[in-house]
């Protein structure tokens, strides 16, 4: 694959994200929750002061035919601010998006 086409299928992920982040939040305006630029090092949502209340996440998308989750976790929770969750989005081809957070954060999250 392209390099091209492989960012594309990036950004296309993280703008999904992003737009699923402010049809759950609907308070938040389009500039609280921003995709950042492919290569850009940080976190791959950005989140204004206000989205960070309502979405304690700190979120790193990855979209690959192939999978490895440890690493790309290790690197979300790198890029993650103090106090802020790391959160994981991967999608490999031909598969639904999927979420990958520790499992403390999870039984939080469910109680």
């Amino acid at each position: 694959m392209k390099t091209a086409s492989s960012k594309a299928k990036g950004r296309k992920l993280q703008q999904l994200v992003r737009d699923k982040i402010l049809d759950a939040f609907p308070r938040l305006e389009p500039d609280d929750v921003k995709s950042t630029s492919m290569g850009a090092s940080g976190e791959d949502i950005q989140l204004s002061p206000a989205a960070r209340r309502w979405f304690p996440f700190s979120t790193e998308c990855k979209s690959r035919a192939t999978v490895s989750v440890y690493a790309w976790y290790q690197q979300a929770k790198t890029n993650s601010p103090t106090g802020m969750e790391p959160l994981l989005v991967i999608k490999q081809n031909n598969s639904k998006p999927l979420v990958v957070i520790d499992l403390d954060s999870f039984m939080e999250l469910v109680k």
